[in-house]
């Protein structure tokens, strides 16, 4: 299936939904906002990954496993241990593919708000200090930026691997708007 972009209308009734994308191009707000619009559960995947001290949690694998068999579900698509997983077991796939000044106004937009606010996010965690920026190669500002690129070979991947996954393209806001209007 080639890859679709926004005036491709939604397929009748995804059961089972993946958005990829960068870090902080908007994955988990579009990801509910699919779930809410369709009734369907959105599990956020980063939730089952970060244990305690941003540790990975061990039966993060099994936790994807398990809600994956589910008929119903949308979540995000990352982690390369379980992104092959996602994608075989998904009926659809929506590709944020904003443009990085974007992303990392957003991305950083995010960062900075849970940082002042301390808003508890997984498992007890915070975002840490903004010093990390600069000294911790894992701060998610640096993670987005030097990932950013690496989307576009990872979708192609994904289409050559599973041609019949349809793969919705977003590039702006506009895009994601009204594709989801159309839910």
């Amino acid at each position: 299936m080639p890859l679709l972009d926004s005036s491709t209308p939604p397929p009748d009734r995804p059961c089972r939904i993946v958005v990829a994308g960068a870090s902080g191009s908007g994955k988990t707000t579009l990801a509910a906002k699919v779930g809410d619009s369709l009734g369907i559960e959105h599990i956020e995947i980063d939730g089952l990954h970060h244990g305690p001290n941003w540790t990975p949690r061990p039966s993060f694998v099994a936790d994807v496993e398990d809600f994956t068999s589910q008929p119903y579900w949308v979540t995000e698509w990352q982690y390369t241990v379980v992104r092959p997983l996602l994608a075989e077991r998904a009926d659809l796939m929506i590709w944020l593919d904003l443009p990085r000044p974007v992303v990392m106004r957003q991305v950083i937009r995010r960062t900075l708000r849970r940082r002042i606010r301390r808003e508890v996010l997984w498992n007890g965690n915070v975002e840490p200090p903004f010093y990390t920026l600069f000294t911790r190669r894992e701060n998610i500002i640096r993670w987005s930026w030097s990932t950013y690129g690496s989307y576009t070979g990872r979708i192609r991947e994904v289409l050559e691997r599973h041609p019949d996954l349809p793969v919705v393209r977003l590039t702006s806001r506009h895009d994601i708007d009204g594709w989801t209007a159309r839910l």
